[in-house]
């Protein structure tokens, strides 16, 4: 695989859309997000990264049966790709390279 091309927040989204596995769907990609990070989201900024990931076919999509309390609307389902699986991996090593070339400069860890 090529340079993989994925920002911080796609990267955030897919790896939730992984771990959801087959209950990836917009507002449950952001619950995640948020249980999983403390960090406050935008449902239209989930949906704007998953419509991205699935043009660079890191998840793909499929539409679920109507549900009443969705008042007959219908849940579109992500799931991760064998492209976005490679994706993570890559962007994985990628960050891990980088974190083993950290020289040891005697820091004592600081709990935030």
């Amino acid at each position: 695989m090529g340079r993989v091309q994925i920002g911080e927040f796609e990267e955030l989204v897919l790896l939730v859309v992984a771990i959801l596995h087959d209950n990836a769907y917009g507002i449950s990609v952001m619950e995640e997000i948020e249980n999983q990070t403390d960090r406050k989201i935008n449902i239209s900024a989930v949906h704007s990264a998953l419509d991205r990931l699935e043009t660079k076919g890191f998840v793909r999509s499929e539409v679920g049966g109507a549900t009443a309390e969705r008042g007959g609307r219908r849940k579109r389902f992500f799931k991760i790709t064998m492209a976005g699986q490679s994706a993570l991996d890559a962007v994985r090593e990628q960050r891990n390279k980088l974190h083993d070339q950290i020289p040891n400069l005697g820091l004592k860890y600081v709990s935030i």
